[in-house]
């Protein structure tokens, strides 16, 4: 049976599991960006990048509602960005970790709207795209019913305390027709499954330990991963939750993939 959410080391119940994942990460925060770029040989850039280009159609469009949730030190957030059009809205960046969040905001948040323009330009150039940093429980969003054109969330879903919980809170902001993004990690199979899960469970523990002092967090990761849902199971659990046209395509012959959904149209 697959795991309701995720369960850190010493969690009993689904509030102390958000506690604990929301303390890893802010004790990681400073070192979050280099290790996640080290330990992927920077293949995560190129899964932000592809999984922004999958919406392009709704990020182009300047009023779509866009959230980025569970967002941490904003690197998904920004390559949605490259797809907003000057003038637009901006995007939505939610976290409960304040210290990501805080990261995430020096990226997106200051150096995009406070920008000088000279005078002559500032009246008739549209402002440039930029992000809103707000911190939010994924579980709990302090959003309107049917109000988001777009919700996409980047290895930030397996840390949900309960899975299910979370697409139907993501299902309740959703607009009609509106349209939901994971990228999440996977456990490929075959050898080179078997190859990477010595990589994921061995070596890759090692690294964030010798680079951020702190054996838990890297610990947890492949564990987490373990815990999750395989492809299957997550689409079935998706439908459940009341989604349509729910899919994954892997990345990485993979290592991760994008589960992507909707919210059902007005009939």
């Amino acid at each position: 049976m697959p795991a309701t959410g995720a369960k850190p080391p010493g969690a009993t119940d689904e509030a102390a599991a958000a506690q604990a994942v929301r303390q890893m990460f802010d004790s990681i925060a400073p070192r979050y960006d280099l290790l996640n770029h080290v330990l992927s040989a920077n293949v995560d850039r190129l899964w932000w990048r592809r999984t922004a280009r999958r919406f392009r159609p709704i990020l182009a469009r300047p009023d779509s509602v866009v959230l980025d949730i569970c967002c941490g030190t904003g690197d998904m957030t920004m390559a949605l960005l490259r797809h907003r059009p000057r003038g637009g809205r901006p995007i939505l960046a939610a976290d409960f970790a304040r210290a990501m969040l805080t990261r995430g905001a020096q990226k997106f948040g200051p150096q995009a709207r406070n920008k000088v323009e000279p005078a002559s330009s500032a009246a008739h150039k549209p402002q440039a795209p930029y992000a809103i940093p707000v911190e939010a429980d994924a579980l709990h969003l302090p959003l309107r019913d049917a109000s988001i054109d777009l919700i996409v969330t980047a290895f930030g879903f397996r840390n949900l305390a309960n899975y299910q919980a979370g697409l139907r809170e993501f299902l309740r902001v959703l607009k009609p027709g509106g349209q939901l993004g994971i990228l999440e990690f996977s456990e490929p199979g075959g050898l080179i499954g078997k190859a990477y899960a010595v990589y994921f469970r061995r070596v890759l523990p090692a690294i964030g330990r010798m680079i951020c002092g702190e054996a838990g967090p890297y610990n947890y990761l492949p564990s987490s991963v373990g815990r999750f849902p395989p492809p299957p199971h997550m689409l079935s659990l998706m439908r459940a939750s009341g989604y349509t046209d729910c899919a994954w395509q892997p990345y990485t012959l993979g290592i991760a993939g994008l589960y992507t959904a909707a919210r059902p149209p007005v009939t």
